[in-house]
């Protein structure tokens, strides 16, 4: 089975995650996609960021009408543990050891994302590790995709040059560094976008599937800032909301 990690903050999980799913799944026949809220981003110490179980719940209730999106607490807070920053190389390995052999394991990510890759934490073992579907839009080229490889990985100067202004797409291979392109997904939402309409009161039905749209009413999220969020770097409630998706219960 072709199985994908696709991690983040979803805070909160919207419209535009599923679409950009979806259409991985479709091109990348997957049988199974795994959406790993973390809990402390390494990228996003400094912002304001809800509260894990929040965030877990809401990817739970959006995923929930779909078999094969499967919500995960890979990178969920452990009780009495000093918290420290989820890295996707951990959760990759952690994910692979629960995984048959036969399994093929991607890991789907943003264009924006991946182009700070070379500043991740082990990034060059990640990128031998797993292989990669990168999700492009406009104004990206492959160059800038090995532009943005840990050193190590980048491929010479005179390599790249040739493909400067080329379209992002197909596949880019390099040694043990496999980089697939998935085209720019038209569903357009932003999670700035939904917690700002959120915060006025606005519907947000178009922006986020009904039970996530609820469960932000229900639980005045993003109403405001200080009473929504508090510095990731501070001590937060480790309780996790434990929901059935579907038939099972699903705690990887």
């Amino acid at each position: 089975m072709n199985v994908a990690i696709f991690g983040g903050t979803f805070d909160p999980l919207h419209r535009g995650h599923l679409a950009v799913a979806q259409a991985a799944q479709e091109r990348f026949h997957l049988g199974r996609i795994y959406f790993v809220p973390a809990d402390v981003p390494p990228h996003k110490q400094r912002r304001p960021v809800t509260a894990f179980h929040h965030r877990y719940a809401m990817v739970a209730l959006g995923t929930a009408g779909h078999a094969s999106f499967v919500p995960s607490l890979l990178e969920a807070p452990s009780p009495g543990a000093l918290r420290a920053p989820n890295y996707s190389l951990e959760t990759v390995r952690r994910l692979r050891a629960s995984l048959p052999k036969r399994d093929r394991l991607f890991f789907l990510i943003g264009v924006d994302a991946f182009m700070e890759i070379g500043t991740w934490h082990k990034a060059d073992e990640l990128l031998q590790e797993v292989e990669f579907i990168v999700v492009s839009r406009p104004g990206y080229s492959l160059a800038d995709l090995a532009d943005a490889l840990p050193e190590a990985l980048r491929p010479a100067a005179s390599i790249r040059r040739p493909f400067q202004g080329t379209p992002v797409d197909g596949d880019l291979v390099l040694g043990r560094v496999v980089i697939h392109i998935l085209p720019e997904v038209t569903e357009k939402v932003s999670a700035t976008q939904l917690r700002s309409a959120a915060a006025k009161g606005r519907s947000l039905g178009k922006l986020v599937p009904e039970p996530v749209a609820e469960y932000i009413r229900k639980m005045h999220l993003y109403r405001q800032a200080a009473e929504v969020a508090a510095p990731i770097s501070a001590r937060q409630s480790t309780k996790v909301i434990s929901i059935r998706h579907g038939k099972r219960k699903h705690s990887s």
